[in-house]
């Protein structure tokens, strides 16, 4: 079995989680767009992550964790973001993959991960193929041995543990938890996104690589009873475009009051006092507020399905994720443009990297196709029809 070695601060509660995000957010913009410019990946940043506790947040009080809500774990995932939304990016598959061993994990599993994850050990993810649908794994685990190719594989490249989706020998769906450094496994830096440059979400290879039966955890049966494990992946990804927006809204504010020029017909002499720009602005900040209440709301909802599952607050949490999701994902798009249009020409010059936050926004919030939720939430509304379990509603 794999021994603690790292260790990381304690978080006690919510309150302190909040407040170590507010300081780590401050820290991580600071060289934010020079390492998106020049793709230096975030290696001193995220290991920075790791010692402050957050990754230990979300364990269970009983083994020693704060259990934080996710409410505040949205919170702080939209804090990071906003200051790099590619360390805002990385751990989301951590939390999901450390919830999915609260959810299904036998108790060595749930005795074992969680320790690392308290001792601030980062979990990768190693689950979609190219060209495969989220349910189609080619990966297989044939008796103790694990083979296949994986991408999209965010946080991979820093992890102490790189979980793998695969078919067991009765092609059930496994999580397999591989250690980083095991014999056979390869993590590569092959990611070519033109946004979230820095997650370094490239591939990884497993040949022939020797597991143990305490490092498969079951995840076919994520889904054969109600569990928060979609919606609550869902919460952080749209915490996630909720940071991209408010970056682009703090460059849009700061362009507009000290940069821009107003257009001659305003008959002002700042473009801060523009009537046309202040009415755009204004009603992308209202945007942005109502954003940032549908996601607290929708933590809400994944607060209430994880402490008392059903079909019903499962539900009702999916669906409220999913309003969430479209108000943050048309929001990053949105402010991520309007930059440009109020900023001026100007802006648009590869030194001042502006474009990265549309850039970020537009390859985040592929992930899942943002068009499927509002059919969901009509569908809930109208027909009080329960939306499907799986990992993308």
């Amino acid at each position: 079995m794999k021994q603690v070695q790292k260790v990381a601060h304690l978080i006690r509660d919510d309150n302190e989680a909040l407040d170590v995000a507010a300081r780590l957010a401050e820290l991580f913009a600071q060289e934010a767009s020079a390492r998106d410019r020049d793709r230096v990946l975030p290696v001193a940043e995220i290991q920075a992550y790791s010692a402050s506790g957050l990754l230990g947040a979300i364990v269970p009080k009983r083994f020693g964790g704060a259990a934080i809500s996710n409410v505040t774990l949205s919170r702080v995932t939209a804090t990071i973001s906003e200051a790099d939304s590619s360390i805002g990016q990385i751990p989301q598959p951590h939390y999901c993959l450390v919830d999915a061993v609260r959810i299904v994990g036998t108790p060595i599993q749930q005795e074992t991960f969680f320790a690392d994850a308290l001792a601030g050990k980062l979990f990768g993810n190693a689950v979609s193929e190219v060209g495969k649908d989220y349910e189609t794994s080619t990966t297989t685990l044939k008796g103790s041995v694990l083979n296949g190719r994986k991408f999209y594989s965010t946080g991979s490249l820093f992890a102490d543990w790189v979980p793998i989706a695969a078919k067991d020998d009765h092609g059930k769906a496994v999580m397999v938890y591989v250690p980083a450094e095991a014999i056979g496994l390869s993590v590569l830096d092959d990611w070519t996104g033109m946004g979230q440059r820095t997650t370094a979400s490239g591939s990884v290879v497993a040949e022939n690589v020797e597991v143990q039966d305490w490092q498969v955890l079951a995840r076919h049966r994520l889904f054969d009873e109600p569990t928060i494990h979609g919606p609550f992946a869902q919460l952080l990804h749209t915490a996630i475009d909720l940071g991209i927006a408010r970056a682009a809204m703090s460059d849009l504010r700061d362009w507009v009051q000290k940069r821009a020029r107003p257009w001659k017909d305003s008959g002002v002499n700042q473009a801060s006092s523009d009537p046309l720009t202040t009415t755009s602005i204004g009603r992308m900040v209202m945007q942005l507020h109502a954003a940032e209440g549908m996601l607290d709301r929708a933590g809400g909802y994944v607060d209430e399905a994880s402490a008392n599952p059903s079909d019903v607050t499962v539900g009702e949490a999916s669906v409220a994720v999913a309003e969430a999701k479209v108000l943050a994902t048309e929001l990053a798009l949105a402010a991520s443009s309007m930059l440009f249009e109020l900023a001026g020409t100007q802006s648009s010059l590869e030194e001042h990297n502006l474009a990265r936050h549309w850039r970020n926004a537009r390859t985040h919030t592929l992930h899942d196709p943002v068009r499927w939720k509002p059919h969901v939430v009509g569908s809930f509304w109208l027909n009080n029809a329960l939306p499907p379990r799986h990992g993308s509603v």
